[in-house]
């Protein structure tokens, strides 16, 4: 209007400037960092597992811990021994691997002379340097190999025998083998207290008293079979057999070893009580077997 230029200052800046804003510099942190002896973890947490190493590693090199630890060890194995030291006093192992020395040859023949004893001549147990051969070397050895085989082949065919007669149960089966090993238990313990009121003086133990008494079994699986095959009348006739020729073994083995060579020459009466002994025995099988085997043949 009077002529003055009047100057407009743009403080816009262009569309393309290159200048950009500086970005503000992080805030220093409040607190040091003191995880150097830790791993870096998200979050900042130990590593997985660094608390146990650490824990391991002092309990190692705590010496109270070493001792606590060595006393412990000294505590397990004398436990250890004292129980194998109770265990000898009752059940000898060296003497129960005498009864399992067993071979196939000896086996059949065992089994042979169980079913056809009326033909063996010798019966002496053989001995070499004042120990008795084992039974893989002498036929009239007695083993625990086959009562322990004859015991679960008893109670597996009682189990078929049942099955096939639609009467099979857990309970009934549990009920034969428990049958069985309590008559074969109470057996030798009326075995023992005779030999004991007798004053028998004998190298017959309750291992030997045990395996005489376990080879019932034999008999009592071919009657059974038997009596599966061929009906009530096979079974009979098959018991009939079994139970003499098992009588006769049991007379013919025990009859020198439970007599005793000191009763050879000594006071009738006793000699007379130690024959008794045997026949009882010999004469209590076929009774036994026929309790345990009459009810699975029908």
């Amino acid at each position: 209007m009077f002529g003055i230029p009047v100057t407009h200052s743009d403080t816009s800046k262009p569309a393309g400037s290159k200048h950009r804003a500086r970005a503000a510099p992080d805030p220093p942190p409040l607190f040091d960092d003191t995880s150097g002896g830790y791993s870096s973890q998200p979050g900042g947490y130990p590593a997985p597992g660094a608390d146990v190493a650490f824990n391991v590693n002092h309990l190692l090199g705590d010496p109270m811990a070493n001792m606590a630890m060595a006393y412990g060890s000294s505590i397990a194995t004398h436990g250890k021994d004292m129980v194998h030291k109770e265990l000898h006093r009752f059940v000898s192992v060296n003497k129960l691997k005498y009864f399992f020395a067993v071979d196939t040859a000896y086996v059949a023949k065992k089994l042979g002379l169980l079913v056809f004893p009326y033909t063996h001549q010798n019966w002496e147990v053989q001995y070499s340097r004042d120990m008795p051969l084992p039974p893989r070397q002498d036929l009239n050895a007695p083993d625990l190999y086959i009562p322990t085989m004859a015991f679960i082949t008893y109670v597996l065919l009682a189990g078929m025998a049942l099955g096939m007669q639609k009467r099979f149960s857990p309970e009934v089966l549990g009920l034969c083998a428990s049958t069985a090993l309590v008559w074969v238990v109470m057996e030798v313990l009326a075995l023992l207290l005779g030999l004991y009121l007798a004053t028998v003086r004998s190298e017959l133990s309750t291992f030997h008293l045990l395996a005489y008494s376990g080879y019932k079994y034999v008999g009592m699986i071919l009657s059974v079979l038997t009596g599966l095959l061929f009906g009530r009348d096979g079974y009979y006739v098959a018991l009939a057999w079994t139970s003499s020729a098992l009588m006769y073994f049991i007379v013919r083995s025990l009859r020198t070893a439970a007599m005793g060579p000191d009763s050879v020459g000594g006071p009738v009466p006793r000699q007379r009580i130690q024959l008794y002994l045997t026949l009882g025995a010999a004469a209590f099988q076929p009774l036994i077997i026929y309790w345990l085997t009459f009810h699975l043949v029908r």
